[in-house]
Parts: structure tokens; sequence; C-alpha cells
């Protein structure tokens, strides 16, 4: 029994010393955003849900909650920020070519669609990130027809 409280005590103490180290934060601004409104000009409804339920993951700018001090919970975090970002990340749009910001788009709509996204582990606890059959109506028409204005820019040779 003391060596079970001995192994308790110690990790009891690494938790702690684990709180004074965290990950570096996504903490950029939320105009980062604005090239891809402009370009894509979403509607008043869509870019409501683009901000509620996708910019925490896909640009610079990541709302943090309290829970998100605790380690390791924030390095779990920070994975799903890094990996999102790296599948879609609206704050380099300017960054993506016509060809890759049209890929883009076809995966948005697909994983909308599905209900691939947002994930599952985010709108348990962001309730409001979750999209209605509504929602993912609204998404897929702004998404397609972006796409199709896409299309019918120049494309750089």
């Amino acid at each position: 029994m003391k060596s079970l409280k001995k192994i308790v005590v110690a990790l009891l103490v690494v938790f702690i010393i684990a709180q004074f180290f965290g990950p570096e934060q996504n903490t950029g601004e939320v105009v980062s955003v604005n090239a891809f409104l402009e370009e894509t000009n979403p509607p008043e409804r869509v870019s409501a849900i683009l901000e509620e339920s996708c910019y925490d993951c896909h640009s610079s700018f990541t709302r943090y909650p309290w829970y998100s001090q605790i380690t390791p919970v924030n390095y779990w975090m920070a994975e799903h920020v890094d990996d999102g970002k790296k599948h879609l990340d609206f704050s380099e749009w300017n960054s993506y070519s016509l060809k890759k910001k049209d890929h883009k788009f076809e995966e948005l709509i697909e994983m909308v669609e599905t209900k691939e996204m947002p994930l599952e582990s985010y709108t348990l606890i962001h309730t409001n990130a979750k999209l209605s059959d509504a929602d993912i109506a609204s998404v897929k028409e702004w998404a397609e027809f972006v796409r199709i204005k896409f299309t019918l820019m120049p494309q750089p040779e």
C-alpha cells in the first residue's frame, strides 16, 4: 500500500509540474481570414457558420476555452489545430493556387456533406458548432457557387 501511495504522489507531482509547460497557442488575428472572405464572399449565414464551426481549427485564430490550459489537454488541442490547418488554413488562403483553392472547396463540400466536419470531438463541447441539415445545405450551395466562380477565373500560365 505504501508503494501505491508513493506512485500516486509522484504522478501528482509530475502532473503539477507539467502544468507549467504547454504548446504554442494559435493566437493570430481573426482578420487573417479577410482575404478568404473577400474572394469567396460567403453569405452572412455561411460566414457565421464558418466562424462558429471552422475557424478554431482552420485559421490562425483559435478561441481557447478554460480547459485548454490543462496539460495534457492543451497538447491534444494543439495537435488537432495543427492537423486542421495542414488540411485547410483560411488564414493562408492567398498562398494557395487557384487549383488548390478549388480542391480545398471540393474537400470542404465532401467533409460537410458526410458530416466528417466539424469533428464530433469538437461538437461534443462546442454544441453551437454542430451543423444542421439546413446549415450543410447553405455551406454546400455557397461552396459549389465558389467553385463555379473559380472555373471562370483566368488561369495563370
